[in-house]
């Protein structure tokens, strides 16, 4: 075989494959634009429908009656006779059952109290308080506590003079712890002021007992009022 049969039947085959291709192009392409679609629909026109009709279920049989029961008669209820009556024996009649034994003594025994424990003795009395051996002193003169400015308003107005005396009550610190008026000056301003300025300005020594302790005391003084 030459060259050129070969090119023929190779430009030969290659016609087929292109008309080939076409064909199945345009089959497809009327299917895609309905024909097909118009085939289908003759086909199933073509097709006869019918319904199936199911066949009735069968009617139930009615149950048997029931077997006929038979009657039993109920027995009359037995006679039953009262029992028969039995006489009991008269008991004897009690005896009476004195009891012979003799009394019994009980002697009853009465406890002696004990003796009531002697009283306790007195406590010791307190020993006796030391004695004072020494007084109590002020540090300055009690009328030195007192100046002009301290007379009271009222006694001024008043043109109020006289002698207060008094007695402190001194305590073991010195200080003084209460002050009693002894002799009025006539002037309740006069008197209330001086008790005042003997409590809060007075300074004394401590008395001194016998164990070199200090202790409370008591010193009296007087202090004159007079208007210059």
């Amino acid at each position: 075989m030459s060259y050129a049969d070969n090119n023929r039947m190779s430009s030969s085959r290659i016609a087929a494959i292109v008309v080939v291709a076409l064909l199945h192009a345009l089959l497809g392409y009327a299917f895609v634009t309905g024909l097909a679609f118009n085939v289908v629909k003759k086909v199933a026109q073509d097709l006869k429908t019918f319904n199936v009709e199911e066949p009735p279920p069968p009617e139930e049989e009615p149950p048997p009656p029931p077997p006929e029961q038979p009657q039993v008669e109920t027995p009359p209820p037995p006679i039953v006779s009262p029992p028969p009556l039995v006489r009991m024996p008269t008991p004897p009649p009690p005896v009476a059952v004195v009891n012979t034994a003799p009394p019994t003594t009980v002697i009853t025994t009465t406890a002696t109290p004990a003796p009531p424990a002697p009283p306790a003795p007195p406590p010791p009395p307190p020993p006796p308080p030391a004695k004072k051996v020494e007084a109590a002193r002020a540090k300055a003169n009690l009328a030195s506590y007192v100046s002009n400015a301290d007379y009271p308003a009222a006694a001024l107005r008043g043109e109020e003079e006289g002698t207060t005396g008094f007695r402190l009550e001194i305590g073991p610190n010195g200080r003084v712890t209460n002050c009693t008026v002894t002799s009025s000056s006539g002037s309740s301003s006069l008197d209330s002021t001086t008790c005042r300025l003997m409590r809060s300005r007075a300074r004394f020594t401590p008395a001194i007992d016998s164990n070199g302790n200090p202790t409370s005391d008591s010193v009296s003084s007087r202090i004159t009022w007079r208007l210059e």
